[in-house]
């Protein structure tokens, strides 16, 4: 059997996901070729050589150029900082290797274009860790909305919560630096509902936004000393469709109370749709052609049991079992080996990345100017 060898450059919290995923593949799905976790990159020698040893890779380093020499390694994987995404895809790609990279994309729009002009240029395959396109909620989500099942869509929610830095002693890290993030709550949270309203939706035509930086300074993590903080700590946008609908996105990682707590409704002339990340297994329409009499009639929401029915060809665990936060990652994985190797067009591409970072950065430039901007 053929192999596709994975070199990975970056092995934190999100690189061990992927590793994760890679090494499962052959468990969920019938593969066409062998995946082989072949190199591992990340920023020291002890954190490399861990790395190796926990996930089976055959060496590590800690200069991703060494992966980029190896034969053996077809595809990168790309889970640096934000400040490096550039320089790794735009490498990569110069040495006709395929590349899977997280979100966002690049630090701005400016970045994203060089990336997109590079790979337009290139026969690599590219695409970038959407993952909650790859929820069996939303992939129905996304059927019934095709299918015209909400109708003419009227507005929209999204929200992206987590609570994780209302810790006052957590440090200072690369992502509260806005020259290593490119941006805070927007980019590394909202941006994934950015593109979820947009996979389901459309495309967007204006923005007004406020962002907030509510704790200003944080404990440097090497002297102890104060160091201000220079992104975005909750981010709330209005956003206008293409096709007229209407609605708001918020992103925060000072939501008190909150773990994951993605959500998003939809509501439509015919219908509306509810997902929840804290309630993965269901998909919940409203069908408002029913009858709605005698007493309601048969309205209300209905709880779909999307639970883990993926479209073949899935092959495990059963289609009734729970699906898990991870098994996301695996799906979006799946499809871009097979895109690889069945020569497919990919999906969510870096086209898709670019087109959430116009909207980030629109929204970033609308807070600083306090008005409304157009996506261009």
């Amino acid at each position: 059997m053929k192999s596709l060898g994975i070199g990975l450059a970056g092995c934190g919290a999100i690189g061990k996901v992927h590793a994760l995923a890679y090494r499962n593949l052959s468990s969920y799905y019938r593969l066409p070729v062998q995946v082989k976790l072949v190199g591992v990159c990340t920023s020291n020698e002890r954190t490399a050589k861990r790395a190796q040893q926990e996930h089976n890779f055959e060496f590590c380093c800690n200069d991703y150029s060494f992966l980029l020499e190896r034969d053996d390694i077809d595809i990168i994987d790309c889970c640096m900082p934000n400040y490096l995404h550039k320089n790794v895809i735009l490498d990569t790609i110069s040495c006709g290797k395929h590349i899977y990279c997280e979100k966002p994309l690049a630090m701005n729009v400016e970045e994203a274009e060089q990336i997109i002009n590079a790979v337009r240029n290139s026969n690599v395959k590219h695409q970038i860790a959407f993952n909650y396109r790859f929820v069996p909620a939303t992939i129905r989500a996304k059927q019934l909305i095709k299918q015209d099942s909400l109708g003419k869509i009227f507005s929209f929610r999204g929200e992206y919560l987590h609570s994780g830095y209302i810790d006052l002693d957590r440090p200072m890290s690369w992502r509260l630096r806005k020259e290593e993030a490119g941006g805070g709550a927007l980019i590394d949270l909202g941006i994934h509902i950015i593109d979820l309203i947009r996979y389901l939706l459309g495309d967007f035509k204006s923005v007004l936004a406020v962002n907030e930086t509510v704790i200003k300074s944080r404990r440097s993590e090497n002297s102890g000393e104060r160091e201000n903080v220079s992104v975005d700590d909750i981010s709330i946008l209005l956003l206008r469709l293409e096709n007229g609908g209407v609605g708001s996105v918020e992103a925060s990682r000072l939501a008190t109370g909150a773990n994951d707590d993605l959500r998003i409704k939809i509501h439509g002339s015919k219908g509306a749709i509810f997902f929840s990340l804290m309630e993965p297994n269901w998909l919940y329409f409203y069908d408002a052609t029913e009858k709605g009499e005698p007493i309601g009639g048969d309205r209300g929401f209905k709880r779909i049991e999307t639970v883990q029915r993926y479209p073949d060809p899935n092959i495990f665990p059963y289609s009734k079992s729970t699906v898990g936060w991870v098994r996301f990652h695996i799906a979006g994985q799946y499809e871009f080996i097979r895109a690889i190797t069945e020569n497919l067009p990919t999906e969510p591409s870096f086209e898709d990345g670019l087109a959430a970072q116009r909207v980030v950065e629109a929204a970033y430039l609308s807070s600083y100017e306090k008005k409304w901007m157009n996506i261009k």
